[in-house]
């Protein structure tokens, strides 16, 4: 427990000093935000700063730093040092640069950022990549949370119907007409069940492993046969940490900002909550896993028969029904199943919005919405008759999420490491960063029984090989922009 209390520690002073020099270095303005230029009522709508925070909250959380936080902590006490390094030095540089990049040129989306600054072919290949991502968390999020209210009555393909079809009345209504009003809601529930938990956690301060207890791989004590720490910890917990799906929702709530000198409480203030919220998450879980002298489940009868091998949605509903009682019930409920709902039906609105900045289409009729929207759905709906069809389709397709969402991350670090690097900025606060997430994608790619199934000699060799080489690629690169002979692209960014 003293880990957990250092790690929370860390995050707030992360949040108030390395957060301030990155604002610092990024430099936000009084000039007038996209809300304010661009305001059609539908995308570009100035919210209340607090209405911001909390949806832009829940926007990047769902259950990323829940279940992320149980499955990640698997591994042991390694998995504080992800969140906090992970979150302050990586994750809130990454959503607060990317968001407030696509503030300062008029609310853009993702893939409008990185073709501008890594180039047109670049640009195309992430319209697809974020296009194709998106669509899957969409997909993922109907179907997992129509499986759990199954159980509380009604079939999963009713609840199926009913939740696509809210995802299609979300995705083409006005900002603040849904979510301006039901986001912050949830996002109070969330963050009062992590509190509550906090609380709970403190007055009963359980036996759970400490970091100076060592580092290494505990899973490997229960299950010989699991991934190793790396990749496998950074690709587990990526919400939390760092994740390249929150570029993708910044832009969100940046055209809703009424001033970028709100970007640091909004971005990365949202980021560090987020790693708070993964913290607590993952302190239950060490309980939950590693309590001494007995692990948290055999104290919990329902859980009792299947121990270490708990999937996380039953993590939630034990701990919060055990813990919290009828109110942790509510909570565990709206948690698991409100949360992935909203992350679904911002992913469809954030892929709209992507396609339509591509197409130079303006939003502002529903007549243009749709345009956009039926094909959109029309792939999506196929895909999920997919899923529901193939008993482990949900798997095959949560797989490939989490390695394209940490792909995702790579691409938005390099592409702000550029936009730094031409503005004369300190570029080393991303470049590290980036170099890292990309060593943690290559040699998951390379290593995972889901991909090559690389031995781990050959899969890290061929990892430090390719590290190398775009290290080479970068300073060959800055060397040119330091000699003057590469610019910014346009001038300066405005």
């Amino acid at each position: 427990m003293v880990s957990f209390l250092l790690s929370m520690l860390a995050l707030v002073l992360g949040y108030f000093f390395y957060g301030r020099f990155i604002e610092r270095v990024f430099a936000p303005d009084d000039r007038p935000t996209p809300a304010m230029t661009k305001a059609d009522g539908v995308d570009f709508v100035v919210l209340p700063n607090w209405k911001v925070f909390m949806i832009q909250f829940l926007n990047i959380a769902g259950t990323g730093p829940i279940f992320g936080a149980i499955m990640g902590a698997k591994f042991g006490p390694a998995s504080y040092l992800w969140i906090v390094f992970g979150c302050i030095f990586a994750g809130a540089v990454h959503d607060y640069l990317s968001g407030m990049l696509s503030l300062r040129h008029g609310g853009v989306g993702l893939p409008e950022l990185i073709g501008r600054y890594l180039g047109k072919r670049t640009h195309q290949f992430m319209l697809v990549f974020s296009v194709l991502m998106l669509v899957m968390v969409g997909v993922v999020f109907v179907y997992s949370p129509a499986e759990i209210l199954s159980l509380f009555g009604g079939g999963t393909l009713t609840w199926v119907i009913l939740i696509f079809i809210y995802y299609v009345i979300a995705t083409l209504m006005p900002v603040d007409k849904i979510i301006g009003r039901i986001y912050p809601l949830f996002a109070v529930s969330l963050l009062f069940m992590a509190l509550a938990l906090m609380v709970t956690l403190l007055l009963m301060w359980p036996s759970i492993p400490e970091l100076w207890d060592g580092l290494g791989n505990r899973a490997l004590t229960v299950v010989p046969e699991s991934s190793p720490i790396f990749p496998a910890l950074f690709i587990t917990i990526a919400c939390g940490a760092i994740s390249g799906f929150h570029a993708t929702q910044s832009p969100l709530m940046g055209r809703c900002m009424k001033s970028e000198r709100l970007g640091r409480p909004i971005f990365y203030g949202a980021m560090i909550t987020e790693g708070m919220v993964a913290l607590v998450w993952a302190t239950v879980s060490s309980y939950f896993f590693y309590g001494n002298p007995s692990p948290g489940y055999e104290l919990m009868e329902a859980a009792h028969e299947s121990g270490f091998f708990t999937s996380a949605p039953k993590v939630v509903y034990i701990v919060c029904n055990e813990w919290l009682g009828i109110a942790g019930g509510i909570l565990a409920l709206l948690g698991v199943v409100a949360a992935p709902i909203t992350s679904g039906d911002t992913a469809f609105r954030s892929c709209r919005l992507i396609i339509a900045d591509y197409l130079h289409l303006s939003q502002k009729t529903m007549r243009s919405r749709l345009l956009v929207s039926v094909p959109l759905f029309l792939v999506s709906i196929a895909l999920l008759m997919w899923q529901i069809e193939n008993p482990d389709g949900f798997n095959v397709i949560w797989q490939y999420f989490g390695w394209s969402n940490q792909t995702l991350s790579v691409f938005t670090l390099w592409m702000i490491t550029v936009y730094l690097a031409l503005e004369r900025k300190p570029f080393a606060v991303t470049l590290v960063p980036a170099l890292f997430m990309t060593m943690v994608c290559t040699s998951f790619l390379l290593v995972s029984p889901q991909a090559f199934h690389l031995p781990l000699w050959l899969g890290y060799t061929i990892t430090g090989v390719i590290l190398l080489i775009a290290v080479a690629l970068f300073l060959r690169w800055y060397g040119r922009v330091a000699s003057g002979r590469v610019s910014s692209p346009n001038g300066r960014a405005e």
